[in-house]
């Protein structure tokens, strides 16, 4: 694919190939766009359409969305459920059970999404992130259901891109 002068090749890698390196970049202080791969975000990120933009994890709280070390070569970027001292816990948006590691695993913030194919992105800290995820931590006692008639009906009628 050609965009302007540069040409942009697209390839895939293994999450415990790539990840630890994707890491490094962020240790070294730059931003990568990360395309993602899994289910665990759904509702509103969708397995290898959806991009993420991340920096090296500094300060994050509770709600933020971050990439974290939970075994060794084993990353998830899941949304940051609790915070207690050097202990966090992480729970994806489509996900029920939580996965816990330390402040230090926690490798990547992320900056915003590039949703449905979009240039344009839709930042962490905005309006519209920020009440997804107020809504959507607020439905966690009924998750089990909105999840569920996500996958049975929503994705049956209307086809992620």
């Amino acid at each position: 694919m050609q965009q302007g002068n540069i040409e942009i090749r697209e390839v895939q890698f293994s999450n415990a190939e790539l990840l630890p390196e994707i890491v490094k970049m962020m240790d070294e202080g730059h931003t990568v766009t990360l395309r993602l791969r899994g289910y665990s975000m759904r509702p509103f990120l969708e397995d290898n359409r959806d991009k993420a933009l991340m920096a090296k994890a500094k300060d994050f709280k509770k709600g933020d969305a971050v990439l974290a070390e939970i075994e060794p070569k084993h990353f998830v970027l899941h949304r940051v459920i609790k915070i207690s001292g050097n202990d966090v816990i992480l729970r994806g948006d489509g996900n029920l059970s939580t996965e816990h590691c330390t402040k230090e695993d926690v490798k990547g913030f992320v900056i915003g999404f590039y949703r449905k194919g979009r240039e344009k992105m839709d930042k962490t800290n905005g309006l519209k992130w920020t009440l997804y995820s107020l809504v959507w931590g607020a439905l966690y006692p009924i998750r089990r259901y909105l999840l569920a008639a996500y996958r049975r009906i929503w994705l049956k009628l209307f086809k992620p891109i």
